[in-house]
């Protein structure tokens, strides 16, 4: 279906000047010019408004940013780097801004125990953005484990976490993929929110009301003996 540029305005809500500000930039395609006063947008136009609207919204992208990916939107989806490229920084739960070590800078600037360290990355607790590359987010880790060891506890419920993590990081490309097969131009937007919304919303959202629900019925269950 094609639109005048005022009913593109009306359905995405986007001003004119900004829409022809993206087609400068690159960030829309040239409309179809049927005259020479006469220009038809398409489907294509709406989903790309509607993926960088959510891109500015959800993600705080910058335009440049936008732009980059969106260059590379057509390469072969075997590559996954439309899909994924957006994600990878948020993936990382690491602050572009964040101080990086060594493993000997890290190790002596924290005073890290190295036997318990080796440990905790052997168990893949320790999750580095790379092989020698560690930041304040793995001194966190690192912490809690030795308040795990300082009142005797084992941390057994982190290496379980690991063992989850793997099973859910699989079955996360596996919807990757899929997603990737469904594409087409007109859906691009669409299928990148529902991997943002799965990756950063559904799983939180699942994790943390289920949590709440088994501990609801542990305190349900010490409330009924207390009243026993």
């Amino acid at each position: 279906m094609n639109y005048k540029i005022s009913e593109l305005v009306a359905l995405t809500h986007i001003p004119k000047s900004t829409i022809l500000y993206y087609i400068k930039e690159g960030l829309l395609p040239e409309a179809e010019k049927l005259k020479s006063n006469v220009h038809r947008y398409n489907e294509e136009h709406i989903e790309l408004i509607k993926y960088i609207k959510y891109m500015q919204q959800e993600m705080g992208s910058s335009i440049e940013q936008i732009k980059g990916i969106l260059q590379n939107k057509n390469q072969s989806m075997a590559s996954s780097f439309s899909m994924l490229a957006p994600l990878m920084e948020t993936l990382s739960g690491i602050s572009a801004t964040a101080k990086h070590y060594t493993k000997k800078e890290f190790i002596d600037y924290f005073d890290i125990d190295p036997t318990l360290f080796e440990q905790l990355l052997k168990d893949g607790i320790l999750v580095p953005t790379g092989q020698n590359d560690f930041t304040d987010k793995e001194v966190s880790i690192i912490r809690l484990v030795e308040d795990y060891i300082e009142i005797g506890l084992d941390y057994t419920l982190l290496k379980a976490y690991v063992d989850q993590a793997k099973v859910l990081a699989n079955l996360e490309c596996q919807l990757q993929k899929q997603l990737c097969k469904k594409r087409t131009d007109e859906n691009f937007s669409t299928l990148w929110k529902i991997m943002f919304e799965t990756l950063f919303n559904a799983k939180s959202y699942l994790f943390s009301r289920l949590t709440h629900q088994e501990l609801m019925e542990v305190l349900q269950e010490e409330i009924r003996q207390k009243k026993g």
